[in-house]
């Protein structure tokens, strides 16, 4: 199946379907007609599907690779140098292309790569994790974290087509898929109240499998609509924040290695609803059903800190507007809403 981004002269196709994998040259072949093509991957994912997709786009391009240590850490703004002068080595030009092949670091890295690099070249998405098919490869957010906090240098730069093929899921750590099932309840929390019950129905993700094409499809469905309708993160796209003010902190807090982004977007989901919740902002038995999905899915509800402890970081989060807080809460499942506040809203004493 495909879904169209309409983005004026930024627009670009999305293809969802199962062993897509096997034939991504030619669906890149459709949009780019250049001469080289850089892969920019990590030594996971890279050993699962590297040497196949090389194979495939060296039967019309000149390729070369940048295979990156997986994990957060790689998406460091001090990793950039050693990436740009493997790409000037390889005489990558501006009517070249990159092909991000990986999770969400790898996506969000690669595509800060594509933007800057020689002011700008293409670049075409191809997400190996649950957490990058349903959310981080759609949309044009593309960016690097500094030691001060996530993604603080960034740009909105589009890929020229995502490919997403679910087959690559069943490669995944069972971690990672906990991971990537944060954000889809998200899509269910903010905008889709049958998702979610489709997610409380089927259990967990073994129940879920037979769903998995439609429930990816229907997240991407999701954001490519709000994408269409606020490209540059200034109204209707912050509800794809929801729980995420919360979970920077976290991840901020234990140095991105302890909470994934999943799971810290799961906490962050239940505990700003339940704080909303107890200031009559959110319909009451919410948080509850929050929290049962998340824990069905292996999900964390809680990270043992104390609110004081994660407000410096909250400070420096990119939803913090002229010292206003533009906080995303629930007014029930399936409707959300921005709620200008600031840092009061969340009690210093107050665990989560």
């Amino acid at each position: 199946m495909e879904l169209h981004v309409n983005l004026g002269k930024d627009s670009y196709q999305i293809v969802i379907e199962k062993g897509l994998m096997k034939r991504a040259a030619q669906e890149i072949r459709e949009i780019y007609q250049g001469r080289k093509i850089a892969v920019i991957s990590d030594d996971s994912v890279y050993g699962f599907y590297g040497e196949d997709l090389l194979k495939q786009l060296g039967e019309y391009w000149e390729c070369s690779t940048v295979i990156l240590p997986h994990g957060e850490a790689s998406k460091s703004i001090e990793v950039l140098p050693e990436v740009y002068k493997k790409l000037l080595d390889a005489g990558l030009s501006r009517s070249d292309l990159i092909v991000a092949l990986g999770g969400g670091v790898v996506g969000d890295l690669a595509g800060f790569v594509a933007a800057t690099y020689l002011r700008g070249i293409p670049f075409v998405q191809i997400p190996t994790s649950l957490l990058a098919q349903v959310d981080s490869s759609v949309g044009g957010k593309v960016a690097v974290d500094l030691k001060e906090g996530k993604n603080l240098v960034g740009a909105f730069y589009q890929p020229k087509k995502v490919l997403i093929d679910p087959d690559v899921l069943a490669t995944l750590p069972e971690r990672y898929v906990h991971d990537g099932m944060g954000e889809v309840i998200k899509y269910g929390c903010i905008k889709d109240a049958d998702l979610f019950h489709l997610l409380k129905e089927a259990g967990d993700f073994e129940g879920l499998n037979a769903h998995l094409t439609e429930v990816i499809m229907r997240c991407v469905d999701i954001k490519r609509q709000v994408v269409e309708e606020d490209q540059f993160d200034t109204g209707e796209r912050m509800l794809l924040n929801f729980g995420h003010t919360l979970a920077h902190a976290v991840e901020q807090k234990f140095a991105y290695e302890r909470e994934s982004h999943g799971e810290a977007v799961a906490i962050g989901m239940y505990q700003i609803t339940r704080m909303s919740e107890e200031k009559g902002l959110t319909k009451e038995g919410t948080a509850e059903e929050i929290r049962e999905i998340l824990e069905s899915y292996g999900l964390p509800i809680s990270c043992g800190v104390q609110l004081s402890k994660l407000k410096e970081a909250m400070k420096r989060d990119k939803k913090n507007f002229k010292n206003s807080l533009r906080l995303i809460l629930l007014k029930q499942i399936g409707e959300s809403m921005i709620y200008p506040s600031d840092l009061s809203f969340f009690e210093d004493d107050q665990m989560v």
